[in-house]
């Protein structure tokens, strides 16, 4: 079922974690922080939206790194429900697309409730002082492969943020699957 996170906040002090990555570590929001500013991505395994943009999510990731941006994943849907999304899966999908970020796995859903995330993915850029600057999309390709002259909507924000330490005014919202919560 597909979900649009709401606009930015602009100035929301993401709250901190401390979640078991798929390379055998464990990271905390300080760890993943970059010194102009960070990327947390909500993103599994299983949604079409994210399967879709996959290329350039570690893309951008590499880019970003290059500039100062810390970049982190993180997987809360419920994997008993949802198998694709377990953390021998997480830890499968990291190894297979060599990504060049910790993929953290929320197993109690609670960092994904503290941040609010909608869908998968869900962008949250943040600037130097972890304030909210930048919550919209990748691209405009959605569930469909864009094209690779696409405009690099997150890139272009998160450069953005680590130039000024603010976000674009003017952001689309990403669109994916829901987080699959788990029964209450």
């Amino acid at each position: 079922m597909a979900a649009t996170p709401p606009v930015c906040d602009f100035g929301w002090k993401a709250p901190g974690f401390t979640l078991p990555a798929t390379d055998g570590q464990t990271y905390s929001l300080s760890d993943v922080a970059g010194p102009k500013g960070t990327l947390v991505m909500f993103i599994c395994n299983h949604c079409p939206y994210v399967l879709a943009v996959l290329d350039r999510i570690i893309r951008d990731a590499r880019d970003l790194a290059s500039h100062g941006i810390g970049v982190a994943a993180i997987c809360a849907n419920d994997a008993q429900s949802y198998p694709a999304d377990s953390f021998p899966k997480m830890k499968a999908l990291a190894e297979a697309e060599g990504f060049p970020f910790p993929y953290l796995h929320d197993e109690t859903q609670e960092v994904a409730r503290a941040w609010g995330a909608g869908c998968t993915p869900d962008f949250f850029g943040l600037n130097a002082a972890g304030e909210l600057q930048y919550r919209g999309r990748i691209d405009a390709s959605g569930r469909n492969p864009g094209p690779p002259d696409a405009r690099r909507d997150l890139f272009e924000a998160m450069m953005q943020i680590a130039q000024t330490g603010e976000g674009p005014r003017d952001q689309v919202a990403s669109i994916g699957c829901s987080i699959k919560w788990k029964a209450a």
